[in-house]
């Protein structure tokens, strides 16, 4: 039996469904209902009643997802001990949104936690940090998963997920998302980076034939050039410092708004050494730390590596 079945488990008791816990854990459905049948097998009953059209989990299972939380947290402790003695260098690789909001207390924990471990950092755009950590040119990469998931010969640990969202001038009149879009030249986020790709295809579908003003590579000088009322632009979720700096409107897109996913990726080799570990432990606690209220952008839970 596998403790990565029980760290399934934890996610199916928490989302009610074999499907929801697959995306968090980065499996298919079926991928899922096996693991379960192997725990079933392997504590000899049943942890779902599947006689329903919904699979609902039985009393046995609560207590073993109870049980289970214990364990883990007694596991983590134990691996926190060691995190101070973790040495060497890291060759981590960030895209510039990462730079200015998960690394700064990533590193700051890392002082405190792994004292004696030594960085080599680098930025650049997702793709190109996928191919560095695919080519062993880099440990480690916090990056924006690609849409299709990322390769599946890696290990993927998630972070964060962030809602995109529409930015106007401070003066714009309310309206529906793709009114306010076409009453404004569109400042396009560069289509080079996945999160541009992202924000191009919804703005595509809503506002067809909308007429592009330019493109700018970075959430910064976009939210600067629709300040000065220069356009509109769809973007992930601004990080309260832009909000503080420039003047606009942020407005939500709903249900249907395109998301983005921060994630740490590296070798599957890599996924259990100390130094991955003690990095992703680091990243996860500046997620939770900087985006615990906000309402665009949420942590993601521990789920594992998948590689």
């Amino acid at each position: 039996m596998k403790l990565q079945f029980l760290q399934t488990l934890a996610m199916v008791m928490r989302h009610g469904s074999f499907a929801e816990a697959a995306k968090e854990v980065n499996l298919t459905p079926s991928a899922v209902s096996l693991q379960m049948r192997q725990l079933e097998d392997w504590f000899g009953q049943p942890l779902f009643d599947r006689s329903a059209r919904q699979v609902r989990p039985t009393p046995f299972a609560g207590e073993v997802a109870a049980t289970m939380a214990h364990t883990l947290d007694a596991l983590e402790a134990l691996r926190r001990r060691r995190q101070a003695e973790v040495s060497g260098r890291v060759r981590l690789g960030t895209v510039e949104s990462v730079q200015v909001t998960l690394l700064p207390q990533a590193l700051k924990t890392l002082q405190q936690q792994a004292p004696a471990l030594q960085y080599q950092l680098l930025r650049s755009l997702s793709s190109n940090l996928l191919d560095d950590v695919k080519a062993n040119r880099l440990d480690a990469a916090v990056l924006v998963r690609p849409q299709a998931g990322g390769s599946s010969r890696l290990a993927w640990f998630p972070l964060v997920r962030e809602n995109f969202v529409l930015i106007a001038p401070p003066d714009a009149r309310k309206g529906t998302p793709a009114e306010v879009m076409r009453r404004y030249a569109w400042i396009r986020f560069d289509r080079a980076t996945t999160g541009g790709h992202i924000a191009a295809q919804y703005v595509n579908k809503v506002a067809p034939r909308l007429r592009c003003a330019f493109d700018l590579p970075g959430t910064e000088p976009i939210a600067a050039m629709v300040s000065a009322g220069l356009g509109v632009s769809v973007v992930p979720a601004l990080r309260q410092e832009l909000l503080d700096a420039y003047p606009l409107q942020q407005i939500a897109l709903g249900r249907h708004a395109p998301v983005r996913h921060i994630a740490m990726v590296c070798r599957p080799a890599d996924a259990d050494s100390p130094r991955t570990r003690v990095l992703l432990e680091a990243f996860r606690k500046a997620a939770e730390e900087r985006y615990r209220n906000n309402p665009h952008t949420r942590p993601q839970p521990a789920t594992g590596a998948k590689p």
